[in-house]
């Protein structure tokens, strides 16, 4: 557990030399801006929207829109091909291995500080939702909102979204380790990405795990069908993901 923790510590130092720190800070806190900047632009709406019973499901619901669908799995793609690629990047694969830990450790390390920084992620998008709810209206003036914030139901969304992406983080980072070069894991995931939006519709779409945030955006909607157990599917592609990035891992002859 020491060596994980210390190996763990080491992957996260690394990460500041990655874009994948500024990706997460700009993609959690880009929709709250926008929702921000259209609220101040029709201000004349603030007194009004902020009596509604509704008002904070509203908001995430127009918050997620966008980061469900379009940020949050291409966020997903890129910060898992930034932090694998790092020692590609900087050609010390060997020199990691010739440090005292075990493969396991450095594997499951690099994959913690992924998994860590999606849950950043989600906490500063959180942040930027509700100062997208109060900012405005504290501009104008215009009293704290009626309606209680949801606590409950957001942390439960919020809890299906990160286990909703868990597949892609898993492949992702599979793809990432068998690769040297950044744009092979980028455009696999780019267009899986993309099939996923394309089949939405599609009764077997949910055999495409890229969908799972799509999906859980979507379930609450009245025109939504595709009933399947998302969070189960979710977690078994997580799981089969990852033990067969390990088991690459560890068969890979060079490894870096």
């Amino acid at each position: 557990m020491i060596q994980f923790v210390q190996s763990f510590e080491s992957e996260w130092l690394k990460r500041k030399r990655s874009l994948a720190s500024w990706l997460v800070i700009c993609g959690a806190f880009f929709t709250p801006l926008v929702i921000t900047v259209a609220k101040i632009v029709r201000h004349g709406a603030l007194a009004a929207s902020s009596r509604l019973p509704n008002y904070w499901e509203a908001l995430w619901k127009s918050s997620w829109e966008s980061m469900a669908i379009f940020l949050l799995p291409l966020g997903a793609i890129l910060a898992s091909s930034l932090i694998t690629q790092l020692e590609f990047k900087n050609n010390t694969w060997k020199l990691l291995h010739t440090t005292p830990q075990r493969y396991g450790v450095i594997f499951l390390a690099k994959l913690s500080v992924i998994l860590v920084m999606m849950l950043q992620f989600l906490i500063l998008f959180n942040i930027g939702i509700y100062l997208s709810g109060v900012l405005p209206g504290l501009l104008f003036g215009v009293s704290y909102p009626a309606e209680p914030i949801p606590v409950t139901y957001f942390m439960t969304e919020n809890g299906r979204y990160f286990l909703a992406c868990l597949p892609i983080i898993a492949l992702q980072y599979l793809i990432s380790l068998q690769f040297k070069n950044f744009l092979v894991p980028v455009g696999i995931g780019l267009v899986l990405w993309i099939l996923s939006v394309a089949v939405l519709s599609w009764p077997y779409g949910h055999w495409i795990p890229y969908t799972y945030c799509s999906f859980n955006y979507l379930k609450d909607g009245p025109k939504f069908t595709h009933a399947f157990p998302l969070i189960t599917f979710a977690l078994g592609y997580f799981l089969l993901f990852t033990v067969t990035a390990y088991i690459l891992y560890l068969q890979r002859k060079e490894k870096g």
